[in-house]
């Protein structure tokens, strides 16, 4: 796993070195992260100068943006940013809570009782499709590094990297992996998003396995896009992804 230490940010990492195909995924394309609010100087121009970021694609939602404040890498002018939320544009809400995931948590616990977290994760596709398109476009034409996080950087980051992953023909052992990986840091995570006024009250509404990335809950999404969709690239076709924006993704994230 090729963790990115940085000094104000803990869940950030590179997603090159994974199989796809018969080849790899390329490093410094592609990388996901947790909120960037707190970055240091010294974060900053590691991510720029060292990492390559040219574009952050931010998936929280406006009421986030809003409560957190312009981030340091906002202020540099050679990172293009975008913002696309993955959840409807109601009130305040954040995805630490649960309640925070879909508009209609009733329609959700209908659908699947017994994968609330999966359910949710197709929510993002349901509610806000445009958005995951997007920022899958959005990577594939970044000149340099693209930089994907929301605010733990597991759930949105996690459905849309896997689509990603999946898209270019990482296999889902390998996708659900990295979904985890983001469990080692997750106290660490947990304690930042604590001292946010924005999320710190969500972060203890839930019990604290709840916010683990477990793998049956990317495998379950996973496995219900194959159900519902026929897959992530049918998916991505039936809401405009097309073959040759595919073929873009797969030339920015794997060796030739």
């Amino acid at each position: 796993m090729r963790w990115i230490k940085l000094e104000n940010a803990v869940n950030v990492r590179d997603l090159g070195g994974l199989p796809a195909g018969d080849g790899v995924t390329r490093t410094g394309r592609l990388v996901r992260s947790d909120n960037l609010q707190d970055l240091s100087p010294a974060d900053v121009t590691r991510l720029v100068e060292e990492i390559g970021v040219t574009t952050v694609i931010d998936l929280r939602s406006s009421g986030e943006v809003r409560s957190e404040g312009p981030a340091p890498l906002q202020a540099v002018t050679s990172v293009e940013h975008l913002h696309l939320s993955l959840i409807p544009e109601v009130g305040a809400m954040t995805d630490v809570a649960k309640d925070a995931l879909a508009v209609n948590r009733e329609r959700v616990l209908k659908r699947s009782p017994d994968d609330v977290a999966g359910a949710f994760y197709i929510g993002y596709l349901d509610d806000r499709p445009e958005s995951v398109v997007g920022a899958l476009r959005a990577v594939a034409e970044a000149p340099g590094t693209a930089l994907v996080h929301c605010a733990a950087g597991k759930d949105r980051t996690g459905v849309v990297v896997a689509m990603a992953l999946t898209a270019v023909g990482v296999p889902r052992e390998e996708v659900v992996a990295d979904y985890v990986a983001t469990g080692e840091r997750i106290e660490l995570i947990l304690d930042r998003l604590r001292s946010s006024p924005t999320y710190a009250k969500d972060i203890d509404n839930v019990p604290a396995h709840e916010h683990d990335p477990r793998p049956e809950i990317m495998s379950r999404f996973l496995a219900r896009l194959d159900e519902e969709h026929g897959g992530v690239l049918a998916w991505l076709a039936d809401h405009g992804f097309t073959t040759s924006d595919v073929d873009r993704l797969k030339a920015k994230l794997l060796d030739a």
